[in-house]
């Protein structure tokens, strides 16, 4: 079983429904979530004009490596009603693996560490309330 570190984001519709959602869906996937941070809400970064989201960080557990998380994760996105639209656009859901147990791993569709979860404060700062004694 492995540690690994998620950023959670939602900007449409009841967006803390989406993110106690989002987690319940890992729960039921087989994922053990083992802390939420407190969420926050921020300014959207790039992308076309659009509401706040409201952003957190959860601490998992989880026997599924790194691609089969994100397969996960990304059913889970599609089920909340997640789909591809501008880069950057508001979406209902958004989760993001930003740290797997010590993994560096870049492919073409993950790259852990999340490669600019240190530009993004709405990162950071749920990360370091769940994270505290380590660095990012």
């Amino acid at each position: 079983m492995a540690i690994a570190y998620l950023g959670l984001g939602s900007n449409e519709g009841d967006r803390q429904q989406y993110l106690h959602d989002a987690l319940s869906l890992l729960t039921q996937r087989g994922v053990v979530v083992l802390k939420v941070s407190t969420f926050i809400e921020t300014k959207p970064v790039g992308g076309p004009p659009q509401g706040l989201y409201l952003n957190g960080a959860a601490k998992i557990r989880t026997a599924h490596p790194p691609q089969k998380l994100l397969e996960i994760i990304k059913s889970i996105e599609y089920d909340l009603g997640r789909r591809p639209t501008v880069r950057n656009g508001p979406r209902p859901i958004d989760i993001d693996i930003l740290l797997y147990e010590g993994v560096v791993l870049e492919t073409p569709l993950l790259t852990i560490p999340h490669p600019r979860m240190n530009e993004r404060d709405f990162v950071l700062i749920p990360l370091r309330e769940i994270k505290p004694d380590e660095p990012q």
